[in-house]
């Protein structure tokens, strides 16, 4: 079991930290300890060889080249320093029999978290052929087959190379997760599910981002998942339609927002005859009954109710899609969100109408429930790129609002019948054969209030909703490699 151990990171305050995760390493049969980061010092007796090497980028490529290059044991440990693990007799022995008896490339597992009001779970997910996300979440140890990930060297980056690796590790064997809680570490990140949502699109993080892109972009190369810049034309839709475009709002018990939302979709100025669908998915709040006195006033109101009471966002969207009083394009608005202004609806079906593309994404400001900004404030997604962005979208967790769709495409292409994620699933299987295009001024105002479904998720709601993500990539994965081959 022999193996080298990497603590990785700024070095902790309490030296003693350090000396307890050198013991258990060296108890576990670690020939060799390095430290990569800034601020560490080798204190005398450690009962193993400690060598620091300096870096002010301690995911960097130029590190972990060193690392790769000085590492002669078969299994490499790393933990991220900042976490101040604190190792179980028996942990990094866990790991190594897990690794042996599963031939896996990496292995993980869940933990214990230690917060300000004591400990807490917390459980990690499996991981599939689509968890190709930089954000997955392993934990803050991981245990390596170092055969899995040597022999050349990381492209250069100040702060992807773990990510690389593991990505790299995955074309070996898919890394294995043991479901017990096998150390406690420190919680670094308090913040709620919905602020930690928007770190991939915020500004600082623009070269971070790159440089994951390129790693991702060519994993998907390696695995044969790469799709080149080249879309299929929209498909002929000769069906008629009684107006050219409907605003959808699925809604159930928003009795406190639909009625902004409605009005926002109503007032828009086009040259054209729209309507507004809300599919009002059996809500007894009192929305119902608002929006019958709302379309008593506009005959271009139409409140839909479900036979079903099965159905979620994506099996609302599809409900209305499939009316009859469906328009030739479809465009998003949620319930509790409203347009920016009067031009949203003209500018996305304008450039459907115009361009070659078969759905439209704008963007969108953050907002409170009283509709001013609040941090990050624009949400664009400018690392879409058409040559591109059908790639990137397989690393990262969504593609933005509001979005349009051709009525005639949905309706070959179901949504899918979920509450969270139905938008990214649709915009996966359509990037793979169309182009989307994009509209980077703000179209809408994306309200975050203590009514919002993902404002702050509990573990196990995060865990199945990031699982269900890593499925859905899993399936379009392995959809474009069927294609790349035949």
């Amino acid at each position: 079991m022999e193996s080298t151990g990497i603590l990785y990171g700024p070095a902790p305050a309490d030296p003693q930290i350090l000396t307890r995760q050198a013991a258990a390493l060296a108890a576990a049969g670690a020939r060799e300890l390095l430290l990569v980061g800034v601020g560490w010092v080798v204190p005398d007796g450690l009962p193993l060889p400690c060598t620091a090497l300096a870096t002010d980028e301690p995911c960097g490529s130029a590190a972990w080249n060193q690392v790769l290059d000085r590492v002669r044991t078969p299994l490499l440990i790393t933990l991220q320093a900042e976490a101040c693990i604190e190792l179980q007799p028996g942990t990094i022995e866990r790991l190594a029999v897990a690794q042996a008896d599963t031939s896996a490339p990496l292995v993980y597992s869940d933990h214990r978290a230690r917060t300000r009001d004591g400990f807490s779970p917390q459980d990690v997910i499996d991981y599939q052929p689509g968890s190709i996300r930089d954000s997955f979440d392993f934990g803050p140890l991981r245990l390596w087959d170092t055969a899995s990930i040597a022999g050349s060297p990381c492209g250069e980056s100040r702060g992807a190379a773990l990510y690389e690796l593991r990505l790299r590790a995955s074309r070996r064997g898919l890394p294995f997760r043991v479901p017990e809680p096998l150390y406690t570490a420190l919680a670094l990140d308090l913040r709620p599910t919905g602020a930690r949502q928007f770190d991939y699109v915020d500004p600082r993080n623009v070269q971070a981002q790159q440089e994951r892109e390129a790693v991702a972009t060519a994993h998907l190369k390696a695995i044969d998942a790469y799709l080149p810049p080249t879309f299929a034309p929209p498909p002929a839709d000769d069906a008629e339609y009684p107006v050219e475009a409907s605003v959808i709002i699925p809604v159930r018990n928003r009795v406190k927002t639909i009625g902004d939302a409605v009005r926002a979709a109503l007032e828009q100025k086009t040259d054209f005859a729209h309507n507004v669908i809300v599919v009002d998915n059996h809500s007894d709040d009192g929305t119902g009954e608002l929006l019958v006195e709302m379309a008593a006033g506009d005959p271009r109101l139409v409140r839909l109710v479900p036979d079903r009471d099965d159905l979620g966002i994506g099996g609302c969207w599809d409900y209305a899609i499939r009316s009859p009083q469906a328009g030739r394009f479809a465009v998003q608005l949620d319930s509790d969100d409203v347009y920016a202004g009067d031009q949203t609806v003209a500018a996305m079906v304008g450039l459907l109408r115009d361009g070659p593309h078969v759905m439209v994404v704008g963007s969108y400001r953050l907002v409170d429930f009283d509709l001013n900004e609040i941090p990050p404030g624009l949400i664009d997604h400018r690392e879409w790129t058409r040559e591109n962005g059908h790639n990137n979208l397989l690393r990262v967790n969504g593609l933005g609002a509001p979005r349009a769709f051709r009525t005639g495409v949905l309706r070959r292409h179901p949504v899918p019948n979920v509450s969270y994620g139905e938008d990214y699933g649709i915009g996966l299987r359509l990037s793979r054969d169309y182009e989307i295009g994009r509209i980077y001024d703000p179209l809408y105002l994306c309200r975050r209030w203590g009514g919002n479904s993902d404002a702050d998720l509990p573990l196990a709601t995060k865990n199945r909703y990031d699982t269900y993500k890593d499925r859905l990539r899993t399936i379009e994965i392995l959809a474009r490699q069927q294609r790349n081959r035949t």
